[in-house]
């Protein structure tokens, strides 16, 4: 469910830091992706992962030796799990290294690794990113709906702990998704259902994601902007965004902010 009606439009307030982008600036809405765009989770998600798949590749040894190499919580990371639903992800990457496995031990991978995340999560501090919380203000000071979207059931949470869950005018997060019956990215029904709740169309409507399953999916979506974000900051990172749906790439959300003439902060 939304989290509340979007607000009437305010005129921007003096010495508010003001969207840079000019197609940003054109847009009527933005949906956020949570891990690694909101807050800091995505590292905890592939530390997860990689001691879950390593657990598996130990006690399922692939056939060919080239496929036997452990998760990378970078590079695997990002190319089968990142932004997709803990079965698909896990489904992914196992079929990247030649194993076919039962449904049944497909999810028991995916189950140990949300176990792992979930006891790290209330280990440690997550916190979100200042970059895309002073963009969020900016936004949300100027009355722009503003939804996050996640595959993540923690995606309320995240947000909660992190002190910008109020910023936002929707969250479809994975407990929505399933109870809707949405398919995961690379499909854009988590984002369209997103958009939907904020009331622009998705072509006035911007998508932010660092996953590469994200960009496709708000490429596949209709959305008039769609916002990459590569915290690694290699070359390859954002060549692959931008191939599978980016229209630009950042790595903080503060390239997309500029002071007003006040000089003021958001």
């Amino acid at each position: 469910m939304g989290l509340q009606q979007p607000a009437a439009r305010p005129q921007r307030l003096p010495g508010r830091a003001a969207v840079t982008a000019a197609a940003l600036r054109a847009v009527r809405a933005v949906v956020f992706d949570t891990d690694g765009v909101i807050t800091d989770s995505a590292r905890v998600h592939a530390a997860a992962w990689k001691a879950a798949f390593d657990v598996c590749l130990r006690e399922h040894p692939p056939e060919e030796p080239v496929c036997r190499r452990p998760f990378d919580a970078e590079a695997d990371y990002l190319r089968y799990v990142d932004g997709k639903s803990h079965l698909d992800g896990a489904a992914s990457f196992l079929a990247s290294r030649g194993l076919r496995l039962a449904e049944a031990a497909v999810a028991e991978v995916a189950a140990h690794k949300e176990r792992l995340f979930t006891e790290r999560l209330r280990d440690g501090e997550i916190g979100a990113y200042p970059g895309t919380v002073r963009l969020l203000r900016a936004l949300h000071g100027d009355g722009v709906p503003l939804a996050a979207a996640s595959a993540s059931r923690h995606a309320r949470e995240l947000l909660t702990r992190s002190g910008v869950l109020d910023l936002f005018d929707a969250l479809v997060d994975g407990a929505e998704a399933a109870r809707l019956r949405l398919p995961g990215k690379p499909d854009p029904a988590l984002f369209l259902e997103a958009a939907r709740r904020l009331g622009p169309p998705p072509v006035r409507t911007a998508v932010v994601e660092d996953a590469l399953a994200g960009v496709e999916a708000g490429r596949r979506g209709g959305f008039g902007l769609v916002i990459g974000v590569d915290r690694t900051a290699r070359p390859a990172t954002r060549d692959a965004l931008l191939r599978h749906g980016a229209h630009l790439v950042v790595r903080d959300l503060t390239e997309l902010l500029v002071e007003a003439a006040e000089g003021g902060s958001p």
